[in-house]
């Protein structure tokens, strides 16, 4: 199996099976990272479009990995996403449901993955932008801090320094969130 950067000569001499192979290998883990940034489905499908289009107007410079270069690409095109939500507030979906939405499993008993998903789309909502991009990269896609500063073009002790700040946030915000389940 050729490797990424591999995929990507191929791609460039317009063999479209190395895209499909590019695409099938990286598009779920790119999607999460998506889903966990904008909170919603759609616009996670639109944001995985959009940075495999960047894929191919882009150059791969090997300053990363292939896949650290992808996520760089998705970060931005998710900045871009949410600056035009802020220009342009009605093409804005509605907001992510409250974490007391949805099933009624806590009464039952046991706690559902949906359930669970919502309650952690609140806590990343409820970070600043900078804050939740580094917590998603770290902690959901356990990406080093080296391939954050990479993705993110920020110095490795600013990683360190959001990451810290965005912990604490989530533990103030979030105090007692476990010890009520």
């Amino acid at each position: 199996m050729p490797e990424d950067s591999e995929l990507l000569e191929q791609i460039r001499r317009g063999d479209q099976a190395a895209y499909r192979a590019l695409l099938s290998r990286h598009a779920r883990y790119l999607f999460g990272i998506a889903h966990s940034l904008s909170g919603h489905a759609s616009d996670a499908e639109d944001l995985v479009q959009e940075t495999f289009m960047g894929v191919l107007t882009s150059t791969f410079r090997g300053e990363s990995s292939v896949r650290t270069w992808m996520v760089k690409i998705l970060v931005n095109r998710a900045a871009m996403l949410r600056r035009t939500r802020k220009r342009h507030p009605e093409s804005a979906l509605p907001p992510a449901l409250p974490a007391s939405a949805g099933s009624s499993s806590r009464e039952s008993g046991g706690e559902s993955g949906v359930e669970a998903k919502l309650d952690l789309t609140t806590m990343l909502n409820a970070l600043s932008e900078d804050h939740r991009e580094v917590i998603v990269l770290r902690e959901l896609e356990g990406l080093s801090y080296e391939e954050i500063a990479k993705a993110l073009n920020i110095p490795r002790g600013t990683v360190e320094s959001r990451l810290h700040r965005a912990r604490e946030e989530l533990r103030k915000k979030f105090k007692g969130y476990l010890s009520s389940r």
